[in-house]
């Protein structure tokens, strides 16, 4: 896993620099944006374990709350940050924040 903000960025995110961050890897296949709204809400509950063989990126629009992975609650992200989980790495968003939480996600393709 990679944590970045977008304010670390060169040119403030354009699709350019975001597929830079998945270097290695094919362009973006899928995505969306997500919005939950009550503290605690823990992502991907249709499972313990949640995994992909290729990378998704998190960008957190507004909220907080703290990256549960492989087991572990040790990551804080906030508004602003970009979460790069790796493929293979079990991986959920819990929101604790006083406003609802709002990510966009996207899977990027196999490298060709």
């Amino acid at each position: 896993m990679r944590k970045l903000n977008i304010a670390d960025l060169p040119d403030g995110g354009t699709p350019a620099t975001l597929a830079a961050i998945g270097t290695g890897w094919g362009p973006v296949v899928r995505g969306g944006i997500s919005r939950y709204d009550a503290p605690g809400h823990r992502t991907h509950a249709e499972s313990d374990r949640h995994t992909h063989d290729v990378p998704e990126i998190f960008t957190i629009v507004q909220g907080a709350g703290v990256l549960e992975l492989d087991g572990a609650r040790d990551t804080r992200f906030t508004a602003g940050d970009i979460l790069i989980i790796e493929p293979g790495e079990d991986h959920h968003l819990v929101s604790d924040g006083d406003v609802p939480l709002v990510f966009t996600w996207m899977h990027l393709a196999p490298a060709s």
